[in-house]
């Protein structure tokens, strides 16, 4: 399916209104923010010359809107390379890398590991939401390590099933920023949009978010450092940089929830210094206890080592 092409004529009555507003009353069938795009992506013209979602129409001016087609619903496989760390008919567990975004979204419609997916399980098609074949959970971009992706229905509803119970053990290792001076730790705050920033979360009053609970034990600690063993008892979007920079020790990398002046680090970080390194759950079909563990990726070996030699 090619583009669609529609030419308007800016009536007299509608002189000085804005071109977003203006189109969006004239194709009903695109929201506003999908003009608003399509107009920043050239795809509008006023008079043969692209114009911003601000521009005021004069009367009788030609406006001509190229229409691309919708995103094809269901996912294209990609032949990406995959760490896996088990595979059997049900289940699929890989080592994500950092970098890699787990199914696609705002800005990441291409080189998924659910795409990567597809194309190493062809039978994942149709298991799940048709945009994310066989995810199960997910990990941010910047996060690495275990990720188990259902191959079967029955896989996922299972799987699916034991996270709402919270019946699945996903442990990560995690190096913050400060010392932390308990040897363990909880932190049991609801997690919800950021009020002012939608793409962020926040800590947000009771009853405003979800329960979120983290827990965490201090594995190694610097003068300017602490390495982390954090355990999720839930599992909300960014629960724990969030939750990691609530108490005051954020993420080493996470420029987001770090606070407004980036933190220096020692060495370079590609990505998040947080990986998740143990998973267990049922499995699917003979319900036997499943328990896979990943080696620290080597940007956070870096790091370690560089902390271990100075501190």
């Amino acid at each position: 399916m090619g583009f669609t092409h529609r030419r308007l004529t800016v009536e007299a009555a509608a002189a000085g209104a804005r071109l977003d507003r203006w189109l969006a009353g004239r194709i009903p069938e695109l929201s506003r923010a999908r003009l608003q795009t399509l107009i920043d992506a050239g795809f509008v013209r006023v008079e043969g010359r692209p114009r911003k979602a601000a521009h005021r129409l004069a009367a009788g001016e030609r406006v001509e809107v190229d229409m691309p087609p919708p995103p094809a619903e269901a996912l294209e496989p990609e032949h990406i390379a995959l760490t896996v760390v088990h595979e059997d008919a049900q289940v699929l567990v890989v080592d994500k890398p950092a970098g890699m975004v787990v199914h696609p979204g705002a800005g990441h419609a291409r080189g998924t590991l659910a795409a990567a997916v597809l194309a190493h399980a062809p039978g994942t098609a149709g298991v799940g939401g048709p945009r994310r074949p066989g995810v199960v959970h997910r990990l941010d971009k910047g996060t690495s390590g275990l990720l188990v992706m259902a191959k079967t229905r029955e896989a996922y509803e299972s799987l699916t099933a034991q996270l709402a119970a919270r019946a699945v053990t996903r442990q990560y290792a995690a190096v913050v920023h400060g010392v932390v001076k308990a040897d363990t730790g909880l932190v049991d705050e609801p997690i919800g949009r950021h009020p002012r920033d939608r793409t962020r979360m926040a800590v947000v009053p009771r009853g405003k978010g979800r329960r979120a609970v983290t827990r965490y034990r201090v594995a190694e600690r610097f003068p300017r450092f602490t390495r982390l063993e954090v355990t999720l008892e839930t599992g909300r979007t960014h629960q724990i940089r969030v939750h990691m920079a609530a108490i005051g020790h954020p993420v080493a990398g996470d420029d987001v929830y770090g606070g407004r002046t980036p933190r220096a680090l020692p060495v370079p970080l590609d990505g998040y210094a947080l990986h998740a390194c143990r998973l267990a759950f049922l499995h699917p079909a003979t319900q036997a206890r499943q328990e896979f563990v990943a080696r620290l990726p080597a940007r956070m070996e870096r790091l370690l080592s560089h902390l271990r030699d100075t501190g």
